[in-house]
């Protein structure tokens, strides 16, 4: 059974996920919110935003961060190379650079910087960006709740280091395939992490993600007492 503390997440769409807290904290992991195709309309008016956490620098990953970044003034956490960008902005946002590896404590979460292997850059005007190196996240809620957000990635052998490292209880790993791991190697990633509780991300936006949840059901026949979770957007766990 998951027990999430108190805690909620909501799936907006492709890989954009809302955290809140028991005490009413509300941070976005990528914020890809207006723009997301899947994102449901009742969403797209958020009337808070406390944090938000940047896994890498590509428009359906970031595609609203300036605006979002210059209503709310957040923390926002990233790599070293979009904070410099962010901060070029003046949208008055208070910007926290990390890197993989390093942990910050922002308001109500606790996060951890982890690798990922995907390219990063920014579309900025006619401008394409260096944006470092593509990250994933390790999150920990009150209560102890601990959730790993991939980010876009292949599959990788040190998600067993993760696994020792933070024991998270979820992880949000993309299938989509063609852009990311697909199905297939989700599953294999599940295994490494140990993890009971898993949420696909990064599908369905693009007729180019062909990944499905079916298709990672089937693959995750013999993982034994795992719960794939296939979020609609707009749905919630806790």
């Amino acid at each position: 059974m998951l027990d999430l503390k108190g805690n909620r997440i909501t799936y907006f769409g492709h890989s954009t996920f809302g955290l809140t807290t028991p005490g009413g904290q509300f941070a976005i992991i990528d914020p890809f919110v207006m723009s997301n195709p899947r994102c449901p309309e009742n969403l797209k008016k958020l009337t808070r935003l406390d944090a938000i956490f940047i896994t890498h620098g590509h428009s359906d990953h970031i595609g609203d961060l300036l605006a979002l970044a210059k209503e709310f003034k957040p923390k926002v956490v990233s790599t070293f190379e979009i904070y410099l960008w962010l901060e070029s902005k003046k949208t008055g946002a208070q910007c926290l650079p990390g890197n993989k590896g390093g942990t910050q404590k922002v308001g109500d979460f606790c996060v951890t910087m982890t690798n990922a292997f995907h390219s990063n850059s920014i579309e900025d005007g006619e401008e394409r960006i260096y944006g470092g190196e593509a990250a994933g996240y390790i999150i920990k809620m009150p209560g102890g709740v601990t959730i790993y957000h991939a980010g876009d990635t292949c599959v990788f052998g040190d998600m067993k280091l993760i696994a020792e490292l933070y024991r998270p209880e979820i992880a949000m790993l993309p299938i989509g395939d063609v852009f990311t791991m697909g199905p297939r190697e989700a599953v294999h990633a599940i295994r490494l992490l140990d993890v009971k509780h898993m949420i696909p991300m990064h599908y369905a936006t693009f007729p180019a993600l062909t990944g499905t949840p079916e298709a990672l059901c089937k693959e995750a026949t013999g993982a034994r007492g795992v719960h794939v979770h296939a979020l609609k957007p707009g749905e919630s766990l806790g």
